[in-house]
């Protein structure tokens, strides 16, 4: 049986390295002759090659460690902002849009007809199960439903600004104070992301995993979420979904390291999930997100699914945004003074000293063009794809097949000048100004980061609370000094990160 099972495998194993091998020599082949048989390719009119057969296989092989970067380009000199990539054959083409009308088409006019799609739902299968960020149809709309009434009570607000008011006050600033003291050099992008999970799991769970104690061990939760957020990522710039699945039936590679992480994840969310049940015993009042699930009557495995969307949604996405904003921040010293001006005003008005009020947060609107200047040119999640039903046409001309992966691209759309005008690579926070003292928002399909239409995040709101509440928190009494003056690289997984982190000493502000 055992001498079966390994011929199985070296067959499978002969079968991928052969696919493989001649996959790259074909690449090889064509790109070494590709001026020789450039008539045979067929060009674009924003200057893109397309070959027979293998259509822009060539293309995404040369740009494969610069794919924001290439596409942004495309778009850029396309006149239309939308780009068409073959990928063998009409049905898998792939449609990459940074035209506004477009995106509203796509999220909102024809929203029936652009659903996730199995594609993409395979990606993030084995992570996110049949949670609402990686359904479509009635499972979506049911899950839909229920997050949005509850996301709308008051009690969940005030269950939510409590948690984030605990978390920095005992944990953030004693962190920080502690590296000034001991003078240490921090990555801020870690210590918010830490603090971000905690918050998160307090919000959907009810559980503090403690991960801004440095004190206690990282718990086991934690440790595996990283590992499987990181290796659905791989899937997702896999040449060919083949190559991924191959991997996961032969338990190789990064797919064993997902298959054991997600056991932890799934493991560690039901005991919490079998824990509560107990707890709750007909009583259901208590204000997380897991409670409020519970008690709406749904199994454990959706529950389960539901927790682990939020998890991943509340995490990393924040986190991401606040990293990148304290970078320009300490890059621009003139805007940074704009926000603690602004910030002085709230807390002179009211005699604060320490503790912020969140409904004077709320009006702090410099300190929001800040992070939506900031998440427009490091959106935290690059891209969002869609697979199309049924035949279409983009109201641009752009015709769609049904199968097709049609994408909008919000971090190049934010370095559209079309959009944004000539200096749309500058960190300009007044440009979210109609006027002074008055903040314009963007139409959301100009700016896409929280999505738009029926899909629209629900947390929306609350973020910005709680990023301005994080942000302000660290820069009233601290200066960050960063580490490295190199500027830092943008890394586009299922959410973007500084590459390496954002290391800083920490200096009280006088």
């Amino acid at each position: 049986m055992q001498i079966l099972s390994l011929l199985h495998f070296l067959s499978l194993l002969f079968i991928i390295l052969y696919l493989v091998s001649f996959l790259r020599f074909l690449i090889m082949a064509v790109s070494s002759s590709s001026t020789t048989t450039s008539a045979t390719a067929t060009t674009s009119d924003y200057g893109h090659k397309s070959y027979p057969f293998i259509g822009s296989l060539i293309s995404f092989h040369q740009n494969s460690h610069r794919l924001i970067h290439w596409f942004t380009h495309l778009l850029s000199v396309s006149p239309s902002q939308t780009i068409v990539l073959n990928r063998l054959g009409r049905k898998n083409q792939m449609i990459v849009t940074a035209n506004p009308a477009n995106v509203e088409h796509i999220l909102k006019t024809n929203f029936e007809n652009y659903p996730k799609g199995k594609p993409f739902t395979d990606l993030l299968g084995d992570f996110l199960g049949m949670g609402i960020f990686n359904v479509d149809g009635e499972l979506w709309s049911t899950q839909r439903k229920l997050a949005s009434h509850e996301f709308s009570t008051k009690s969940l607000r005030e269950f939510m600004d409590s948690v984030v008011e605990e978390v920095i006050t005992n944990r953030l600033i004693p962190l920080l104070e502690n590296s000034i003291e001991n003078d240490h050099v921090l990555d801020m992008q870690d210590v918010l992301r830490r603090l971000a999970f905690d918050t998160i799991c307090k919000i959907s769970l009810g559980w503090d995993p403690c991960c801004l104690d440095d004190s206690r061990p990282v718990p086991p939760l934690a440790i595996a979420f990283d590992v499987a957020a990181s290796s659905s990522a791989m899937r997702g710039i896999s040449p060919a979904n083949w190559v991924w699945k191959m991997k996961r039936l032969l338990n190789v590679g990064s797919e064993r390291r997902l298959k054991a992480a997600v056991g932890v994840v799934h493991r560690e969310v039901n005991k919490i999930i079998g824990d509560r049940r107990r707890q709750m015993d007909g009583n259901d009042s208590q204000r997380d997100l897991l409670s409020r699930f519970i008690s709406a009557g749904h199994g454990d495995e959706l529950v389960r699914d539901m927790v682990i969307s939020f998890l991943m949604a509340g995490r990393d996405t924040t986190s991401a945004a606040m990293t990148w904003l304290l970078w320009l921040l300490t890059w621009h010293p003139t805007v940074e003074k704009e926000v603690l001006d602004e910030l002085t005003a709230i807390t002179t008005d009211h005699n604060y000293s320490n503790n912020l009020n969140f409904e004077d947060l709320k009006k702090t609107d410099y300190l929001k063009a800040c992070l939506c200047e900031s998440m427009r040119l490091y959106p935290p999640v690059v891209w969002d794809s869609k697979h199309a039903g049924k035949d279409d046409v983009l109201p641009d001309g752009t015709p769609v097949y049904k199968g097709n992966r049609v994408m909008y691209f919000p971090y190049g759309m934010g370095r559209m000048e079309a959009l944004w005008g000539k200096d749309c690579l500058e960190f300009r926070p007044d440009r979210w100004f109609s006027e002074p003292g008055v903040l314009k928002m963007e139409s959301p399909y100009k700016f896409p980061v929280f999505q738009s239409g029926p899909r629209v995040c629900l947390g929306k709101e609350m973020a910005f609370v709680q990023m301005k509440y994080v942000v302000a928190s660290i820069l009233r009494r601290f200066e960050l000094v960063p580490v490295c003056l190199d500027e830092p690289v943008f890394v586009p997984l299922l959410t973007a990160h500084m590459n390496g982190g954002f290391k800083v000493r920490v200096r009280r502000r006088n």
